[in-house]
């Protein structure tokens, strides 16, 4: 893909069912600018027609080792076309570049595998899920009666907080408020700069929320992705005091009534971990969890990497890091989350 063939790539993914914001042309370049990773995405043309399209990242990593993966930083990927010659044409052509990069393993991350039972393929299936329901034309009232009796009243009691939302959020504040919450998490905080090419390359099409107190102090933030139909929160954080004030509960909703208002037909609440708290935060808001089915191609002998926070030999570190003041952890983390994307 080049930039004079990007309109005819993002003309081709909204008018394929399983096209995602994280299957844009743009990703190309957030994903080089924001995490400097190189990404040779594939276009199949037929008679001068796009006619399949698959976003993908190489990424080589002294510490992680290396992976093509379909798309990195996002919860949805893989290829899409509309014929098996055209899949068939993106996928040998991505496992060739996956092994001249040196990768032994090739990632979809889709909703739906093409792949089950296939030879050098492995399905993954009850480890991740997302969330998405419709709330197109629902009113706020509406919008509440959705959610289920106790997750509802902790909405309605943010409300009486006296927050508020600033759709013209800075980057500064976000940033903080969202490296605040992963070092609580005990993972390395993603680049700035990655964030900054989201704005710079999406524009309007992404929104930095800020939840203020009345006072003017930033308590919570989100930066979310929107298509002409759906609206995705993406990445979130939190400052001191947001627990105590419903401000994670009061974002959510406000971000709702914001995608009925600006006509977007469906909320996707995004992937979490089965099981996970954000896992059961979003079934307390009334979402029904979809199983995510991602792919891996391997070559003989290969396995599949585990670099998740769940992996096992990685808890004394997720342990430290917890504990790391924060300044130095946002130096730190970076170059190494830059591989974790």
């Amino acid at each position: 893909m080049n930039d004079a063939n990007s309109i005819a790539w993002d003309t081709f993914v909204a008018s394929h069912p399983e096209g995602t914001f994280c299957h844009k042309a743009g990703w190309k370049r957030v994903v080089e600018q924001g995490a400097r990773h190189h990404c040779p995405f594939l276009i199949a043309e037929q008679d001068g027609a796009v006619v399949g399209v698959m976003p993908l990242t190489i990424r080589k990593s002294v510490l992680f080792g290396t992976l093509a993966v379909s798309s990195m930083f996002g919860v949805y990927g893989g290829p899409l076309a509309y014929d098996t010659g055209s899949y068939e044409a993106l996928e040998e052509e991505a496992w060739r570049l996956a092994l001249d990069a040196g990768a032994e393993v090739l990632e979809y991350r889709t909703k739906k595998a093409r792949h089950d039972g296939d030879a050098d393929w492995y399905v993954e299936r009850n480890k991740s899920a997302t969330f998405i329901r419709e709330i197109v034309g629902k009113a706020e009232q509406d919008i509440l009666l959705e959610i289920p009796r106790k997750q509802r009243a902790v909405v309605r009691k943010s409300l009486k907080n006296n927050l508020i939302s600033d759709w013209n959020g800075s980057i500064k504040e976000f940033y903080f408020l969202y490296a605040r919450s992963v070092r609580g998490l005990g993972t390395p905080v993603f680049p700035r700069r990655l964030f900054e090419a989201f704005v710079d390359v999406f524009g309007s099409d992404v929104s930095i929320q800020i939840v203020r107190e009345a006072t003017g102090n930033p308590v919570a933030g989100l930066m979310s992705f929107y298509t002409t139909d759906t609206v995705l929160p993406y990445y979130a954080g939190t400052g001191a005091g947001a627990r105590e004030l419903g401000a994670h509960d009061f974002m959510y909703f406000e971000l709702m009534q914001r995608a009925v208002a600006t006509g977007r037909k469906y909320f996707d609440f995004g992937r979490s971990k089965v099981g996970s708290g954000p896992y059961k935060f979003k079934k307390n808001w009334g979402f029904e969890p979809t199983l995510l089915e991602y792919q891996y191609r391997r070559a003989e002998g290969a396995t599949i990497p585990d670099i998740s926070p769940q992996n096992k030999k990685y808890q004394m570190m997720i342990a430290v890091w917890k504990r790391m003041p924060l300044p130095i952890a946002n130096f730190l983390g970076p170059p190494i989350s830059r591989h974790l994307g």
